[in-house]
């Protein structure tokens, strides 16, 4: 009798440990809606440099330096917005796979879905996070780069610096990921 006890106490507790799985759903529904927010972000900056662009056609005679100066940031910067709206859809898609279940998987095929959405363990979804976290610093490295003064040669030399770093860093990303395939 004592035994069934047991047996009814650690069924009770593992099936109360598994469902607990599903307090990921937190995570996973929060990053979604990071993720539309961001997007909808990115969205209206590039509606918002559309608007400076169709601005300054209608005053074609009348160059303003200011529009063209305001420009390429607003695109840079939604650009910035899409890729950590993507990181968020990445986590949240691959954190669901990992603990809650399989994305609609009688559906899918290998060629539905892109290769960055295999996530198998945790490391494959910090790897692809990473790629993209590094994509967003090389968009802000950019805007910053193009939004500081080279008043000196030493100056240029940092610029330069910077460039062969993230050189370095993309090619360490993607021949680490292409001996792992």
């Amino acid at each position: 009798m004592a035994r069934k006890f047991d047996g009814f106490i650690e069924n009770t507790f593992e099936s109360l440990l598994f469902n607990m799985r599903f307090i990921v759903l937190t995570p996973v529904l929060g990053a979604m809606v990071a993720s539309v927010i961001m997007y909808i972000k990115g969205t209206l900056l590039i509606v918002d440099g559309t608007r400076i662009f169709l601005e300054q056609l209608n005053n074609l005679g009348k160059v303003e330096t200011d529009h063209v100066e305001r420009i390429v940031p607003l695109l840079i910067n939604s650009v910035d917005n899409y890729l950590f709206a993507t990181v968020l859809l990445i986590f949240s898609m691959g954190i669901y796979e990992l603990f809650i279940s399989k994305i609609d998987p009688a559906s899918r095929t290998s060629d539905s879905r892109p290769n960055l959405l295999n996530i198998q363990t945790l490391d494959d979804l910090k790897g692809n996070i990473g790629k993209v976290v590094l994509m967003i610093l090389i968009v802000t490295f950019l805007e910053r780069s193009m939004s500081n003064n080279y008043g000196s040669a030493l100056d240029l030399l940092y610029l330069c610096i910077g460039i062969i770093l993230i050189s370095g860093a993309l090619y360490i990303t993607y021949a680490k990921g292409e001996k792992k395939h």
